[in-house]
This record gives C-alpha cells, structure tokens and sequence, in this order.
C-alpha cells in the first residue's frame, strides 16, 4: 500500500508577489456568489425603503447638484439636461466610491471570518465589487429612463455615441482602479484604525474635483490657474469619458480610457502585490 496521499487542498505560504488563483478562486465560486447575494440583500434589511434608497440617493443627489452647479454657479452644459449631465456623472462615481471603500475596509471587516476559516481572501473584495454591479445596474437603468424621457417627451437633441458598448470597458477600468486603490489602503487600515475616516473624508473630497458635476471645458474656464487639480486627476478624465460615451456632442476623451485603462492595470497589480502580503498577518494587527 502506497504512503503516498493525494491532497485535495494544499495551503503553504505563498511565494509569488502577484499571486490570482483563479483556479482556486473558481473552486470557491459557490463561496462568492453566496458573498454577492449576502451583501444586495442584508444592506438594506430591516429598512423602511429598502432598494429604494438605490433610486433616492443618485436622484435627490442630481437635484442638488443641478440647484447649486447650474442655477448658482451658472455652469452651462450646452443642450445637455443639467439633471441628466449629473445623474449620468453621479452613477459611475457612486459605485467607484462604495467599491472602493468597501475593499479597502476587506481586513478589518472579516477579520472575524479570515481567523476561522480558509478560503481565497481575494473572494472577500471580488464580492463587494461585483455586488455593487447590482446597483450600478439599477441606477443605469434609471438613467435611461430619464434619458429616454428628455429625448422623446421633452424633445431635446441629444443622443448616446455610436462607441457607447465602450462603456463595459470604462466600468472596468473603474473596477480595477477601485480595487487596486482599495487593496492598498486595506493593508494600512489594519494598522491604523483613524484611516478608515480619513478615507471617507478624502472621497468625500475628491468628488468635487472628479468632474462629476461639471464638464473639463467648464472646470478649465472657472479654475484658471487651478484647473491642475482637476487635471491631474486621472479619475476626472474617465468620468468625462463615460459622459462623452452617453452624449454624441461631446468629443470622446480617448486619452482618458487609455490613460485610465494603463493606470488601472498598474494599480491594481501593486494592489494584489499589497494584498497578498498583508494576509499573510495582518491577523495579529487588526
């Protein structure tokens, strides 16, 4: 009789910097679409509106914007609706910022589960991120909805670029700069609690000079010698470019869904370098 075993599973440190399993990811596949279904369906249990608070948030978030940006400060998006250029900014800045918050908060909210049992820790920020798709879907769906309205029953000139199918790409390029930004402040979280407010504050920030609410032609004209702000920040240029994507006016930012795309990658494989290295024990630090 042979000594020799096979083993199912095997769990040794790990020797790669980058190191995606997919393999083993895939293996654990039941695993995330339980974490998926887990995280659309408590947030919002035991609430009064439930899903609805994915409808209030982007669309009451609109309304103020379009109140002070457009009416107050006078920015003047040519024959784009105020509250349709906004709402179409707000949808893919609202799910860069919960995935990101949600990955970089991985560590401190599962320590609990990451002490007890083993599975690819990567599931843990994967779930959040694709979860948030869900939403993103719904509040997509209610821009077009608006979009169709101002179109047809309100009969204003607008309509989406023929390269509109490029949006898969941009969410995806969000997707990677969320989670690789997300993995690395993940490791820094463990150590220092106080960093999960100064995220929060910091995106909170970050918002106003993402071009979320204003074009870069607008920001150019009002902030003169401080339009490097906006400039420099590379998130800015993708959200134009998902704009540029929605309304045919407007000349498509390719230098943004390049530059973002190269960015992405970047920071998503530092991330996953950060990640890895933190799992390994970050259990005697959170």
């Amino acid at each position: 009789m042979s000594n020799q075993q096979e083993w199912l599973y095997e769990i040794k440190p790990k020797g790669k910097l980058i190191d995606l399993n997919l393999k083993e990811i895939w293996r654990y596949r039941d695993l995330l679409v339980l974490f998926i279904k887990r995280d659309i369906i408590t947030v919002y249990k035991q609430t009064i509106l439930g899903p609805l608070w994915f409808l209030i948030q982007p669309l009451f978030t609109s309304v103020v914007f379009t109140l002070v940006f457009n009416e107050v400060a006078g920015i003047d998006n040519g024959i784009i609706p105020n509250f349709l250029f906004n709402l179409t900014g707000l949808t893919l800045w609202s799910y860069f910022k919960e995935a990101l918050n949600a990955t970089s908060n991985t560590f401190k909210s599962n320590a609990g589960l990451f002490g007890k049992v083993y599975f690819p820790r990567f599931i843990a920020p994967a779930s959040k991120v694709l979860s948030g798709l869900f939403k993103f879907g719904i509040q997509i769906l209610i821009l077009v909805i608006f979009y169709c309205y101002y179109v047809f029953y309100k009969d204003v000139a607008i309509q989406p670029s023929v390269f509109l199918p490029l949006i898969i790409l941009v969410i995806f390029i969000v997707i990677l700069m969320a989670m690789g930004i997300g993995m690395i402040l993940s490791a820094f979280t463990t150590k220092y609690r106080d960093l999960t407010i100064l995220i929060g504050f910091g995106l909170n920030l970050l918002m106003y000079l993402s071009a979320v609410m204003y074009s870069l032609e607008a920001a150019r004209d009002k902030l003169g010698e401080y339009y490097w702000a906006v400039e420099w920040n590379p998130l800015a240029h993708i959200i134009e470019s998902y704009r540029s994507l929605w309304f045919d006016n407007l000349e498509i930012h390719w230098t943004g869904i390049y530059v973002g795309l190269g960015l992405g990658l970047v920071l998503f494989f530092i991330g996953l370098i950060v990640f890895n290295k933190t799992e390994k024990t970050f259990i005697d630090t959170v």
